[in-house]
């Protein structure tokens, strides 16, 4: 898995987290999930499992101060993007992917999703999926990208405008073959990640569920 990849890191999220996770979850949908969503997700089912992607400063996480030092407060970067998935056998299940409004269009999405597809591997799967919006052509890209394909559909399944969704499956993603284009797309990311740093943000946010 992704962990760290200047200037972000990618790591599990925490119950301390979800406060920045709501903040991003507002903005990104129309129907946010809750808190007690959340809680339950990271708390008490034993499939799911979450990342966050930290923007670092300088490649480093915030400098301490003498407050903090004194408290023994532990500080860290800010949650740009998340994302979470279950997995329940050799199947992944990918349940959500946003990214904060102001880092939108830096490939934050791109970082959770591979990061997601990797740890998917690293617990057994041997197979991802996900729903997509009919009209998100934005996100179907990328997962195109990934190697996801369009395997069925969901009729009515968005709630907030009872639209469509696209059932995306990746398979064989514990082959080789699907290793080197995980290790390429890493590659060609992690560069993307670097130049675009300084990049102003443009809107980018989609969600399989």
């Amino acid at each position: 898995m992704i962990e760290h990849v200047p200037p972000y890191k990618v790591e599990p999220m925490q119950w301390g987290d979800v406060p920045q996770v709501m903040a991003i979850e507002r903005t990104a949908f129309t129907l946010p999930w809750s808190d007690y969503t959340y809680r339950h997700e990271l708390l008490e089912n034993r499939n799911a499992h979450y990342l966050v992607a930290r923007r670092l400063n300088g490649g480093v996480l915030s400098k301490s101060t003498w407050l903090t030092r004194l408290l023994k407060i532990e500080q860290k970067a800010p949650v740009v993007g998340y994302g979470g998935f279950w997995i329940v056998l050799d199947e992944a299940h990918i349940s959500t992917i946003a990214s904060d409004e102001q880092w939108r269009g830096r490939g934050i999405g791109e970082l959770m999703l591979l990061a997601m597809i990797e740890r998917s591997i690293e617990l057994g799967a041997g197979e991802v999926t996900l729903e997509v919006r009919v009209t998100n052509r934005v996100a179907q890209s990328l997962y195109r990208k990934y190697g996801f394909e369009v395997v069925g559909q969901r009729p009515g399944y968005y709630r907030d405008n009872n639209e469509d969704a696209d059932l995306m499956t990746v398979f064989k993603v514990d082959r080789p073959e699907y290793q080197a284009k995980l290790k390429a797309l890493r590659a060609a990311l992690e560069d993307r990640l670097r130049r675009e740093v300084t990049r102003l943000p443009s809107p980018e946010t989609s969600r399989s569920v």
